[in-house]
């Protein structure tokens, strides 16, 4: 598995998770750890859920890791079923992973996807800050870059509706899942 990157001036070390699928356990960089409620590998990559007790308005973090894309899917369950829930964000990542571990690194720049409305980039100013701190590899920056344009631009040829574009990559889950 790989170390964390170097720290730069203006940002901090690479975000890097680690997710081991036999315990159902999400370890962070920063030491922090989540008991997984579910973790399950699919043919197209990694599905995970854990609780969010400190946030007041979600109950759960959802979480799809898509290797093949460079892409972590995230949405937050609302805690009231009346709340509208945040749009979800689509964060290139690079992952690697062996039979029991799936290890992301953060590229620091995404898509927020709200539904009914063009996705937008998100994270742009701290993607720029980690590349000029010599945070991010050159090879990342680039990966990261190349990712999020291509699938903006897809999003872009089906109306920027998530569940499509799941569809289109031959993704047929439900998103956001129940």
């Amino acid at each position: 598995m790989t170390t964390l990157g170097g720290v730069g001036a203006v940002t901090t070390p690479q975000l890097v998770d680690v997710v081991d699928t036999i315990s159902g356990v999400r370890t962070y960089s920063s030491g922090g750890t989540r008991t997984l409620s579910s973790c399950e590998v699919e043919r197209w990559g990694l599905r995970i859920e854990h609780p969010t007790p400190e946030d007041p308005f979600s109950d759960a973090e959802v979480t799809w890791l898509l290797p093949d894309l460079g892409l972590r899917l995230t949405t937050y369950r609302p805690r009231s079923r009346h709340a509208r829930s945040g749009p979800s964000v689509l964060s290139a990542v690079r992952v690697e992973r062996d039979h029991r571990h799936w290890q992301t690194t953060d590229l620091l720049l995404g898509l927020a996807v709200p539904g009914g409305t063009t996705a937008r980039i998100v994270r742009s100013e701290e993607f720029a800050a980690a590349v000029a701190g010599r945070v991010l590899r050159p090879g990342d920056a680039d990966q990261a870059l190349r990712t999020v344009h291509r699938t903006l631009e897809e999003l872009s040829n089906v109306n920027h509706n998530l569940t499509s574009w799941l569809t289109w990559q031959g993704i047929y889950d439900s998103w956001p899942p129940l």
